[in-house]
């Protein structure tokens, strides 16, 4: 039998793990920066939170959820995105009873079934942040700054901002009306999948991939055009205060996009995405927005919510492409070499260091050349010598591969080889 992992899925490697562990502790460090607080959800939600918050005529709905029923007859989905199960959680636990708003972030993964592609696959992983209570503009800055802030550390450079406003949904008729006007008056120059989704959700169109339907959304109503009011008071303040993060970011810009929806029925207002310059609208390394109807859909009260969703994997692609170092795991601070019959002293010297908290590592039984040869491999700061006359002689010789190859005989005892490499560390 021939086994392979499931067509979407990856297997993350041990060379791959500084990756992950750098964008990990990047999302960490700069989500507790902005007085984020880790949520972490079930992996798996009842079906109908997704119906009824992500929207039963999305792509995610219709075609992408890994859903079944359960032995109890229940309808399950693996989660598909994080937000709407945030705000469940949100609703749930009584969060609106704290000071607002409530500012959380997640990493996990998520499954969805589409087309595997670079930087998407079936199980991925998405870093994310929800700040649910608060309807002011400063909010959506510090959402899209934090989101600027991440990318930045992770040490990615060129990456623009794209910038929308979607309106309300009690003043988008008008505009999706207009819209679906327009774009049906060109329907014979969509492609099928463009035509079914007029059909269905004529602002999806403005999403698509396709080049004949990029082009003529170019010429397309604005949603910007229709937004009034307190809205449009709204939007307003957001692009000042965005403006002076230009002023305080070198790097940090944004462009208005009247292109850019979100394929999910929860979104109102501010939405916007990262890519890099020369992604051309395919490559987006982190997308959201304001999402105030969403708690009152699954049931909550009408609560303001603003947030964002970044796909690890292809933020990792963007590192590598952009050539950023990251940081190397330390090897163990001890690599034994046993010769002849030392073998039981190595093991036990090993097991003494370990509890020492030495990181010790036990050469596999081979020639001493080839032992040497995989300590190196290893990245080890030291290798402990260990043959029959150390055994004998009650002392081990200590080579310092990190102080350029340093030899010296220490007592073979675990505190002392402890207090040795420890010195030599720390020169």
């Amino acid at each position: 039998m021939n086994f392979k992992r499931p067509r979407g899925t990856a297997d993350i490697l041990p060379e791959d793990q500084p990756y992950w562990a750098h964008v990990y502790a990047t999302a960490n460090k700069v989500a507790t920066q902005f007085g984020y607080r880790r949520i972490d959800t079930p992996t798996f939600e009842y079906t109908n939170l997704f119906q009824r918050g992500v929207g039963d005529e999305t792509d995610i709905v219709q075609k992408e959820m890994y859903s079944f029923e359960d032995h109890g007859g229940d309808n399950i989905t693996l989660r598909p995105e994080g937000t709407a199960s945030v705000c469940r959680a949100y609703i749930e636990n009584g969060l609106d009873n704290e000071p607002q708003p409530v500012r959380m972030f997640y990493m996990a993964p998520m499954f969805r079934y589409e087309r595997p592609q670079a930087g998407r696959v079936r199980q991925h992983h998405q870093f994310g942040c929800e700040a649910i209570g608060d309807p002011n503009p400063q909010v959506d800055a510090e959402v899209i700054e934090l989101g600027w802030k991440y990318i930045s550390d992770l040490g990615i450079k060129n990456v623009t901002l794209r910038l929308n406003s979607l309106g309300d949904p009690e003043g988008r008729f008008d505009y999706i009306s207009d819209l679906d006007k327009y774009f049906t008056e060109h329907a014979n120059e969509l492609p099928k999948l463009d035509r079914d989704r007029l059909k269905r959700a004529p602002l999806r169109v403005l999403d698509s991939k396709a080049i004949e339907t990029r082009a003529l959304a170019e010429a397309a109503p604005k949603s910007v055009d229709y937004i009034g009011g307190e809205t449009k008071e709204h939007w307003d303040i957001l692009l000042s205060l965005l403006d002076n993060l230009k002023s305080v970011y070198q790097d940090f810009d944004y462009n208005i996009d009247h292109r850019l929806v979100r394929g999910l029925d929860y979104y109102n207002r501010t939405v916007f995405e990262y890519e890099p310059v020369d992604a051309g609208g395919q490559g987006t390394l982190l997308a959201g927005g304001r999402y105030d109807p969403l708690i009152g859909i699954i049931g909550g009260q009408e609560t303001p919510a603003i947030g964002f969703g970044s796909g690890i994997e292809r933020m990792i692609l963007e590192i590598k492409k952009q050539e950023v170092l990251v940081g190397t795991p330390a090897g163990p601070d001890v690599v034994i070499v046993a010769l002849g019959g030392a073998g039981a002293a190595a093991a036990n010297l090993a097991t003494s260091l370990r509890a020492a908290n030495v990181a010790t590592v036990l050469a596999p039984s081979r020639s001493m050349k080839a032992q040497m040869r995989y300590a190196n491999k290893q990245n080890a700061s030291n290798v402990v010598i260990l043959g029959d006359r150390e055994v004998e002689s009650g002392v081990a010789s200590v080579k310092s591969l990190s102080q350029g190859g340093e030899q010296t005989e220490v007592a073979l005892d675990a505190n002392a080889i402890a207090a040795h490499v420890r010195s030599v560390g720390d020169r």
